[in-house]
């Protein structure tokens, strides 16, 4: 029955929606490949190698030099302590705002057009019932048209029309999976960023503190 039944006859029978999905697809696929490359550049440096050498730099009472590790490293923890070097002129609190707000602006440098994909795998799928509906209605109207066929016609046109289903479901399945990867690395970044706001507030702390003590002393 469907030994001729080629792509393009899938297409005639889908319509628009057909169509639709493929645009979906293809933006789902260039999100997902741009995302996993960006993410994957900005977690080659381990925090806890990084946070080591900060530490060190401090303990040095070199800010400075801390700064440019920080500019040389290419993560978004390495920006919150940038941003918390940046500010430790200031008192604890303005420390600590510093560092909160570059938190925010580096999650939404992560989260960027991730909800795109999340939004074509809840949608896809339904995108999909909506063209098996169109092929369907489609296929009785051929039918009427013809004022013949009989149940061989009718399950040709239903199974053609059930294309637009399984297309859907192709495009939803991986950009859902996709999504939910993404949430959970930008959950892994999220801590390393807090983590590292944390440590750098506490070393600030004590670098103030040794630089008070060191001034009254002299």
């Amino acid at each position: 029955m469907f030994k001729n039944f080629s792509i393009w006859d899938a297409l005639r029978v889908g319509g628009p929606v057909m169509y639709f999905l493929i645009c979906c697809s293809v933006v789902s696929i260039a999100i997902i490949a741009e995302r996993i490359l960006f993410y994957s550049l900005r977690s080659k440096t381990s925090r806890v190698n990084f946070m080591r050498l900060i530490r060190k730099e401090l303990e040095e009472n070199d800010i400075k030099k801390a700064q440019t590790t920080c500019h040389k490293t290419l993560t978004p923890f390495s920006e919150v302590v940038a941003a918390g070097l940046n500010a430790s002129h200031g008192d604890e609190k303005e420390i600590a705002d510093a560092m909160e707000r570059q938190i925010i602006i580096e999650v939404n440098i992560l989260e960027r057009r991730t909800a795109i994909v999340g939004t074509i795998g809840s949608t896809a799928v339904y995108i999909g019932l909506l063209g098996t509906v169109w092929g369907i209605i489609e296929a009785f109207r051929d039918i009427a048209q013809m004022g013949s066929g009989g149940i061989n016609v009718v399950i040709h046109g239903i199974a053609a029309a059930l294309v637009c289903t399984a297309a859907g479901l192709f495009v939803a399945i991986p950009a859902v999976a996709a999504y939910n990867y993404f949430v959970k690395r930008v959950n892994g970044f999220v801590m390393d960023m807090e983590l590292c706001a944390s440590e750098v507030a506490g070393l600030l702390k004590g670098h103030k503190k040794t630089r008070v003590k060191n001034e009254k002393t002299a």
